[in-house]
């Protein structure tokens, strides 16, 4: 029995479109685009806000793809421009960031409803904790939410948070440290398990 190859690396993909095969970036924007929107949205709380930031993002890693060194991974670099163009994002709109309602939208584990959702069943009950996350998400300090959105719901490691934020991996356990025990405050009210509702 013939062993399909394996799936170039993230290093590979980048060498090769480096060289010219403009396919090879396409196959990193469909590994990567799903994660990064869903970091985007996450961090906005906006959802059409958050296709046009993944589009900018994409396209600033291959207008700057001769710039990466290889020194952090591919997709910490990738996180590192998309959290500036969130940045960006914030300083145009000179806005906090609002919990976006669109009906039937689903991001991992946050459901997301319409205002007007009826009866208080279990799965009301659930959304409407992912909405009240959201929102108390979006009124902490920027550095806390990027660190707790990237940590519990990206599962990065810490060593890969501080590359994306170029600070110190203690900076990011003491950021997601006081990030998660503001929420619990925010959220003493609402009875789960964890983090996600």
């Amino acid at each position: 029995m013939v062993e399909a190859p394996a799936a170039p690396t993230d290093d590979q993909l980048v060498a090769r479109t480096l060289n010219g095969d403009v396919g090879a970036f396409n196959d990193l924007v469909v590994r990567w685009e799903t994660s990064l929107y869903r970091f985007v949205v996450r961090y906005l709380g906006d959802s059409e806000e958050a296709r046009d930031v993944c589009q900018e993002a994409f396209l600033k890693a291959y207008t700057n793809l001769d710039r990466f060194r290889g020194q952090a991974k591919f997709s910490s670099w990738l996180y590192q421009i998309a959290l500036n163009q969130c940045r960006s994002q914030f300083r145009r709109a000179k806005s906090r960031p609002t919990v976006s309602l669109d009906e039937d939208e689903q991001l991992g584990h946050l459901q997301l409803v319409p205002a007007d959702a009826e009866a208080p069943d279990a799965s009301a009950i659930k959304s409407q904790q992912a909405v009240e996350l959201q929102a108390a998400l979006a009124h902490l300090p920027e550095d806390q939410r990027t660190a707790i959105i990237l940590k519990e719901y990206h599962g990065l490691k810490f060593r890969e948070i501080a590359e994306i934020l170029e600070t110190p991996e203690s900076t990011v356990k003491s950021r997601l440290y006081h990030g998660l025990e503001s929420l619990a405050k925010s959220l003493g009210h609402l009875k789960t398990e964890g983090l996600r509702p």
